[in-house]
Order: C-alpha cells, then structure tokens, then sequence
C-alpha cells in the first residue's frame, strides 16, 4: 500500500509528530493506514537527552535536507530497539533492527525510519563532541545494526536504560557526560572501522596520530613538522587524514581543546583559564577562549563552573 501523509484531523499523530519535533529535533513523518498509535516519553538531564519512542506499524519517520538545514545537526542518535522492528536508512546503508539492537544515525545527514511492526524504541542523543572525543581519528559507519547477541550490544542496553533511569533522581553533568563515553566505547569496534589504521596497512596515519599526542603541548606542532616525521610530504599529509575525513590543523586544535576541557573538569585544576590554554598549546588567550567557545558552547571559565563549581580567577 502506498504512503500518504496522514490527515490533520488526527489528533493522535499530529500530537506524535508534534512531540518528536520538540524533543529530538525537526522529523517529517507518514502512515499508510488510519489506524495510528504512538507514543513519546521524554528523559532529560543536564547531559543526557533521550526519548521513548512508540508507532504503530506502518509510520515512517524521516529528515530531508531541508529538516536537516533547519536543525541541530551536532548531534548522532544511538537507537536501540526494544519492541517490534523498524528498518533504518542513511546514504547508502540500510539495516533492520531486532530486540535489543542498536545503531547510530547522523544527524547531519537525511535518513528514514520505517516502522515494520508495532515498535518501542530508545533514541539517544550523542553529542558530536562526544563521538569526536572517544573515536577521534576513526570514521563512523551510520545505520549498521549493532546484533543484540554482542556484548557491545548487551552492556550497551543495560547502560543506556540504566541512565535513563537516573535521569528522573537527578544525574550530574559529569555523571552524564561519563555515561555517554561509555556508550560511544562500548559501540566503537561496531560503528568505527572494522580496522585499525596500523591493521590495514596505513601506520603512517597512525604514526601521525602518535606525534600530535606526543607533541600536543608545543606551540611548533605544524603540518610540516608532522609531515617530516613520518617521511611523506605535506600535501600528502592532508591526502592521508582526507582519508578519515579529518583536516589536519582542525584535528590538532579540537585535540588541545578537548584536553583543555579534560582539565577544567578536573577537581584538582588550580590553575587560571589562560595557563590551561598554554598548558596545552594555546600561546594566545583570547584565542583559546574564542576557539573553546566555538567547540563546547560555552567559555572555559563557565565550563569549569558547570563541572566543577570552581569559581577561581579566570
């Protein structure tokens, strides 16, 4: 039977759609018969946001370029299913999720799910930052079902649940954010390449990767002086992180501020904002602030008073 737009009058779809928009972002959606039912349960909490999400067979949710231009695409949903099945597309990779497995959809880019039977499923948002920091140099594979047979995909369910759980009691920021690294780490060898930089014969990129961490600090870490290192040429050094959808001057100032981040959530960190800066490369304060804000939202003095409470001098 062909899709068709559901009609206004139904209040039960409208009020769905309605709550999905507000709560995981802009979706258009579809059913192929009259009989709708669904639900949405919202789980929020200073880091964690999640939705509980019934439909009925036959609804199709989905985002075009056009939601996807209008929204918030810093963001990947981790979807485990609990209920029923729904096949899920995103470029050219689709996949059907069963009990208990899940997969990760950028939100960057359009995708669709299709609702086979009746469903409940758990969306979680992971934040961008939160992907880039744990799988670093590793490119994410979209819509590839996570088996629920996998340990990956049990401990992964029980961690997801149990954080939700703990939304309604009150979980810390910190607590939060801790929840969703142990999320990404747990699905990395699914969603990440099958191999390891070293593993498919490419160790330059990885002995790229170890000089910037070896020399993250120094304000004379350049494209030429890892290009040097590892013995290629630098216009071959922007050919080799291409190849991870990386830019490499991008890759070393996201990688200095994530560990100035590290840093300011740390309880012992005596120092002033412009020292954890330099601490890690920066030789410019305004600079550091400027380029912090523009990657977690927020100043780094605010950062630190969020996790820490701190309120030393900046």
């Amino acid at each position: 039977m062909p899709s068709v737009r559901h009609s206004a009058p139904d209040r039960a779809f409208d009020a769905w759609i309605s709550a999905i928009n507000q709560t995981c972002g802009r979706f258009r959606a579809d059913v192929q018969s009259g009989d709708f039912s669904g639900g949405l349960k919202a789980y929020e909490s200073s880091a964690v946001r999640a939705s509980m999400v019934e439909a009925s067979d036959g609804t199709h949710l989905y985002r075009t370029p056009e939601e996807v231009h209008e929204d918030d695409s810093s963001k990947f949903f981790a979807v485990l299913q609990l209920r029923g099945r729904c096949g899920i597309a995103q470029s050219d990779t689709e996949t059907v999720l069963s009990p208990g497995d899940i997969t990760l959809v950028d939100a960057a880019h359009p995708f669709s799910v299709k609702y086979i039977a009746a469903s409940r499923q758990v969306s979680l948002i992971l934040p961008r930052l939160a992907i880039e920091r744990n799988l670093r140099a590793i490119r994410v594979h979209c819509a590839q079902r996570v088996p629920a047979s996998t340990s990956a995909a049990g401990l992964a369910r029980h961690l997801i649940l149990a954080t939700l759980r703990q939304t309604s009691s009150g979980l810390s920021r910190t607590e939060g954010e801790a929840a969703l690294d142990a999320v990404v780490h747990l699905l990395r060898p699914a969603i990440g390449n099958t191999e390891s930089p070293r593993q498919g014969g490419n160790d330059r990129l990885q002995r790229a990767l170890d000089f910037i961490d070896d020399h993250i600090d120094a304000e004379e870490l350049t494209p030429e002086s890892i290009a040097q290192c590892i013995g290629i040429s630098v216009r071959g050094l922007y050919r080799l992180f291409a190849t991870q959808g990386l830019v490499v001057a991008q890759y070393i100032r996201n990688r200095r501020l994530d560990l100035c981040a590290e840093t300011l959530r740390s309880m012992n960190c005596p120092q002033k904002l412009a020292a954890v800066g330099y601490t890690w490369g920066f030789s410019d304060s305004s600079h550091f602030s400027t380029a912090f804000k523009a990657r977690f939202g927020i100043s780094p003095g605010e950062y630190r008073r969020q996790h820490t409470g701190n309120v030393l001098a900046d």
